[in-house]
């Protein structure tokens, strides 16, 4: 059998379908990726071998409506080149994360009548999974409370390489002393500006009770502190995790079952709603409501609760690890059963 994997944009919509590389791979006999042409998800695959293919896509942007509007006719022209692709592989089931990349690859299947199994991370449905989710065999959730049609709770791919991370080596890689509690600071593969300017801002009251690994994403003017690491992008992060004493992070989807799944002490500082849909608040919402983290939302970052809030973790008791058993066996099991044409099971 042959698969389409699908989706990207984000690493957060690439990195799911990488999860489940070794377990596709017992399944079927080809792998195939298609995304955009220079996308973070060609980079990843390129690292990985995975056979890849680019074709073009098309953006939804909040700020050009003008732009939007020609949206459909642009779609009509990546579908069309989705469908040419799709016939000459001739998968058996495309499996998709979402993210605008996604969306053609589904709607070409659907039209090709190749079946399409979807992934969804957050709580409600991004875009391309609602136009996706009608015709879907299945939509494959990661939280109990999304609702949509054939949706399937199961949870979210985890790569088996987080449990076998080792944090004992990263003080020396990294040139840390290694004698006061690790603070990792993460602000999703693209870094964020409101968790740069707070640890920028504060960055000497952290540093007296922190040595600190900062992944900042591109930025400018990163200063230069004895007992603090700043990364542009962290390819060890699950080692990272691993060391950390307390992390400070975004809320992203992947983000919060990885860090829930290795149960460490956890601040997260979710995207507000006016960069997003809000499922940051809500996904880490959850995990507080767990037990598994403390929250400050963006509007009410300041030096005195981030210190606070740091201070609280660091005196406490690390949280259990969340279970998070079989869930990339079962997720390869109903794209499986999609490809044989089969009903779902789990």
């Amino acid at each position: 059998m042959k698969i389409v994997l699908t989706g990207g944009g984000t690493a957060g919509h690439v990195m799911p379908n990488l999860a489940l590389l070794p377990f596709l791979s017992k399944k079927f006999d080809r792998i195939y990726y298609v995304g955009s042409r220079d996308g973070i998800e060609k980079k990843l695959c390129e690292e990985r071998a995975v056979e890849y293919f680019g074709i073009d896509t098309v953006k939804l942007r909040r700020d050009a409506f003008f732009t939007n509007l020609k949206i459909p006719f642009s779609l009509h022209k990546c579908v069309k080149e989705a469908k040419k692709l799709l016939k000459e592989l001739s998968p058996d089931v495309v499996f998709s994360k979402g993210g605008y990349v996604a969306l053609p690859v589904c709607l070409a299947a659907r039209a090709l009548k190749i079946p399409v199994v979807a992934h969804e991370s957050d709580c409600s449905l991004g875009l391309a999974n609602r136009i996706t989710a009608p015709f879907a065999k299945c939509v494959i959730t990661s939280n109990s409370a999304t609702k949509c049609k054939n949706a399937l709770y199961i949870g979210n791919p985890l790569r088996p390489e987080l449990f076998e991370a080792d944090g004992s080596r990263v003080a020396g890689k990294y040139g840390l002393p290694g004698k006061k509690p690790l603070l990792l600071v993460v602000g999703g593969s693209k870094g964020s500006q409101a968790l740069n300017e707070i640890v920028f801002a504060n960055l000497d009251e952290l540093l007296s009770r922190f040595e600190i690994i900062h992944v900042t994403g591109k930025t400018d003017c990163v200063p230069t502190k004895k007992g603090y690491v700043a990364k542009e992008y962290a390819n060890d992060i699950f080692d990272l995790y691993a060391a950390a004493d307390v992390i400070l992070s975004r809320a992203g989807a992947n983000a919060v079952g990885e860090i829930s799944a290795l149960g460490k002490r956890v601040l997260y500082v979710p995207l507000p709603k006016t960069a997003s849909r809000g499922d940051q608040i809500i996904n880490a919402r959850r995990a507080a409501a767990g037990g598994r983290a403390a929250v400050l939302e963006q509007e009410n970052l300041s030096r005195a609760k981030l210190m606070n809030a740091l201070g609280f973790l660091l005196s406490s008791p690390p949280p259990k690890a969340q279970k998070t058993e079989n869930v990339n066996e079962r997720i390869v099991a109903v794209i499986v059963n999609a490809a044989k044409g089969e009903e779902r099971r789990t």
